[in-house]
């Protein structure tokens, strides 16, 4: 199978089901942010990889599994409204991430001020991710009426909740100090 197909060299590109749209569509635009999402993902997963610390495996098949929901989301955005959503976003989906994040705030100390995105090369990735997975979700509450009713948004949410949690997580596992903001500049 060949990687071009030059379909797109007029600029526009085909939703699931072959509708034709212009690349700037706000759906492209939905679903084009989730796949970034999806790469800052990857990479931060590569930097995680590196690492020996106590909970990287538990973490590294959660962030993949968030990798694969993430297509779902696309799926999502990528599907006109009279058409069925072949891999459909799901409550439990949702209430996953919830209880991941649960799960590793109760290794964390108490969060008592804001803190600056950083730390150790793969935290500050997953702060990335977060700040990825925020613009996606604003992309997706733009064009929310358009969607009709999907948990896309309310999963976007809780997933920049998770990333800023494992972000925290990899830094305490890897005892790197996070940054405190300092308000007296």
């Amino acid at each position: 199978m060949r990687i071009y197909t030059r379909s797109g060299d007029s600029g526009e590109t085909s939703l699931i089901y072959g509708e034709r749209v212009p690349k700037n569509h706000a759906r492209v635009e939905a679903y084009g942010t989730c796949d970034e999402v999806n790469a800052v993902i990857g990479q931060a997963i590569s930097y995680i990889e590196k690492e020996d610390f106590q909970v990287k495996a538990i973490l590294i098949e959660e962030l993949h599994h968030i990798q694969t929901i993430l297509f779902h989301v696309g799926s999502e955005f990528a599907t006109p409204n009279d058409k069925e959503v072949m891999w459909k976003l799901e409550q439990r989906h949702i209430d996953q991430l919830e209880k991941q994040i649960d799960k590793w705030q109760e290794i964390l100390p108490e969060l008592r001020q804001f803190i600056l995105p950083s730390g150790h090369v793969a935290a500050s990735t997953l702060h990335h991710a977060r700040t990825v997975a925020r613009r996606a979700e604003r992309i997706a509450v733009s064009i929310q009426e358009q969607l009709g009713a999907t948990l896309a948004v309310k999963y976007l949410n809780r997933l920049s909740d998770y990333l800023f949690v494992v972000a925290r997580t990899v830094n305490h596992q890897l005892k790197v100090e996070e940054k405190k903001l300092k308000a007296d500049i």
